[in-house]
């Protein structure tokens, strides 16, 4: 039996839609996806700064306590402000790499990247058929 055009067009409306829900889940699981990875990446990145900051601590901590303790007869006030002022330096130049590395990275590059080449081909599949929009 042939289906009447209002049954194809809920026909092809029901097909539509089961498309749109189908790319929409595709799309959800990558931003899941990335996601978990980001969180994995970050816990990773999170205890390798840690352990190295602290080792870094004690480290600069025992130099400039030698520093100090080599100059305490003659330039200790020197030895102390060149060391405070030599860590300040330090400790801003670092953070102005950490503040730029945190401005590089985007956050689900890949499913915004995949979203954009979506609308990209949506938006020139309207244009390749006006007159089944009129």
């Amino acid at each position: 039996m042939a289906l009447g055009p209002t049954q194809r067009v809920f026909s092809a409306v029901k097909r539509l839609l089961g498309s749109l829900v189908a790319n929409s889940e595709t799309r959800l699981r990558l931003a899941v996806l990335e996601l978990e990875e980001e969180r994995a990446r970050l816990l990773v990145l999170f205890l390798l700064a840690g352990a190295s900051l602290l080792l870094l601590l004690l480290g600069v901590a025992t130099l400039t306590a030698l520093v100090i303790i080599l100059f305490w007869d003659t330039y200790r006030i020197t030895a102390i402000v060149f060391s405070a002022g030599a860590l300040i330096f330090a400790s801003l130049l670092f953070a102005l790499i950490a503040l730029r590395q945190a401005k590089s990275h985007t956050l689900l590059k890949e499913t915004l990247k995949q979203l954009a080449a979506d609308r990209a081909l949506l938006e020139a599949n309207q244009y390749d058929h006006p007159d089944q929009h009129r």
